[in-house]
């Protein structure tokens, strides 16, 4: 067993990697795909094509919105129908590019051979205008542009750059298959970052529930002519944190509202090494990406991970997979820890998508909640240090300096402490909506000194 991990907390949920056999299959494209403006955190980005326009796949169809923003390009070959709001996962709505698929002609410059290119360009500013040109952004979840965190601030220096391969999240298992069949692209892939911040070390972290990715990843790094090591974590969630993996790998603690950067680290997901490999090698943007079709309700057979195009309504995936299981009775985006429910089917996947989740409604459903029992339990799984009890109570006296004063703005939304509580208290609703009450008063604060 692996001894490395983060300090304090965290919780060891059933694994459910019901789909880890199932190798990458290629979905067929749809006959209408629609492409959200905000594929990335931070602003949207800004259509450049009108209503009539033939578009062809990777071409740039909106450009970022401001600096924390991404290019964003076209997933096939076809006629732009409209743009228009259009509800997105959660049903809010946001502006989309509805076109007309009318086949796969890519534009030129892209290889879309298997050819591994392990040579990396010596400019790395070649290296970042590539990368930013072919809208990559973090695939771990928060979607980050990739440019702007691999170009640290001046007086700012990377010490060590963390590839995450932990996918902690129980059910997921795209990360997984990656490493297995996109190995080497992915070694590339963190070699052409390690370059960038001026040749840092460069870890691969993967828990030791995936010996099989583990094997693969120390056998590739061998082969290839970079200094890249893998190591094993120990098996405990929230370990893809990217607080905690600074904390097992560098033995650092990044500050309250403190960046990864500070303690001199880089963390960024395997996929998004993928991701920059293909753009910085090949010149392919990012408009694919891998997600998995699971769940409790689902039968073997029906379990699948597959690359996808952004664009591609859910509704069409789910179908394509064999439809929508009778027994689900949620659907999620994401782990069943920090996924969200699906509240519209027709909704189109976005770069940073992971899953199609079903799980059943026994296995979702909610104990009744009862007092707390200051057991203690939450603040012990807490992998912050919080402690998510007092949160709750002072969330619900609405007192916003007492709330950030005792660091809810510091929560990652892991669920630990949901999952922790016996009273079955809505913890992670609740310290969710007090973490954006205290960002709230420290963005109002920052405002009124500009």
């Amino acid at each position: 067993m692996s001894k490395i991990t983060f300090a304090i907390g965290g919780v060891h949920p059933d694994d459910a990697k019901l789909a880890r056999g199932c190798a990458i299959e290629v979905l067929p494209l749809p006959q209408t795909m629609y492409v959200s403006m905000a594929q990335h955190l931070g602003a949207p980005a800004k259509p450049i094509v009108a209503v009539g326009d033939k578009v062809k796949t990777g071409q740039v169809i909106a450009e970022p919105g401001g600096f924390i923003s991404a290019f964003v390009h076209s997933p096939a070959s076809g006629t732009v129908k409209s743009i228009a709001p259009r509800k997105d996962l959660a049903g809010n709505y946001m502006t989309h590019i509805e076109i007309a698929v009318e086949g796969d002609e890519w534009v030129e410059g892209v290889d879309m051979s298997d050819t591994l290119v392990i040579g990396i360009p010596e400019d790395r500013q070649l290296i970042l205008d590539r990368i930013k040109a072919c809208g990559v952004v973090g695939l771990g979840g928060a979607t980050f542009p990739t440019h702007v965190k691999l170009n640290p601030a001046p007086g700012s220096k990377a010490e060590c750059l963390i590839l995450n391969g932990a996918e902690c999240e129980p059910y997921l298992t795209s990360d997984f298959r990656i490493m297995l069949e996109r190995t080497k692209e992915i070694v590339v892939g963190a070699a052409i970052m390690q370059k960038v911040l001026g040749g840092c070390r460069t870890v691969i972290g993967i828990e030791e529930n995936k010996p099989e990715a583990i094997a693969a990843m120390r056998k590739a790094v061998s082969e290839l002519p970079y200094n890249i090591e893998v190591i094993s974590l120990k098996k405990k969630y929230p370990q893809g944190g990217e607080k905690q993996l600074i904390q097992a790998v560098m033995h650092r603690e990044v500050g309250s509202g403190g960046l990864p950067i500070s303690v001199g680290a880089v963390v960024q997901n395997v996929a998004t090494s993928l991701a920059v490999y293909e753009a910085v090698q090949k010149n392919k943007p990012l408009i694919t990406n891998t997600l998995t079709i699971t769940g409790n309700c689902l039968p073997v057979e029906k379990q699948h991970n597959y690359l996808f195009r952004i664009g591609m309504p859910l509704s069409y995936i789910a179908e394509y997979a064999g439809g929508v299981p009778e027994g689900a009775g949620k659907i999620i985006s994401g782990g069943p820890m920090m996924g969200r429910a699906i509240a519209n089917l027709d909704a189109a996947t976005v770069k940073g998508s992971s899953s199609l989740l079903y799980l059943t409604a026994e296995s979702t459903k909610r104990g009744q909640e009862s007092l707390c029992i200051r057991c203690g339990r939450c603040a012990d799984a807490c992998p912050m240090g919080l402690e998510p009890f007092l949160l709750n109570r002072l969330y619900k006296a609405g007192d916003v300096a007492a709330l950030e004063e005792n660091a809810a703005q510091d929560c990652i939304e892991c669920g630990c402490c949901l999952y922790s509580c016996p009273a079955y208290i809505p913890l992670l609703d609740n310290v969710r909506q007090a973490k954006g009450m205290a960002l709230g008063a420290i963005r109002a604060r920052a405002a009124a000194k500009k």
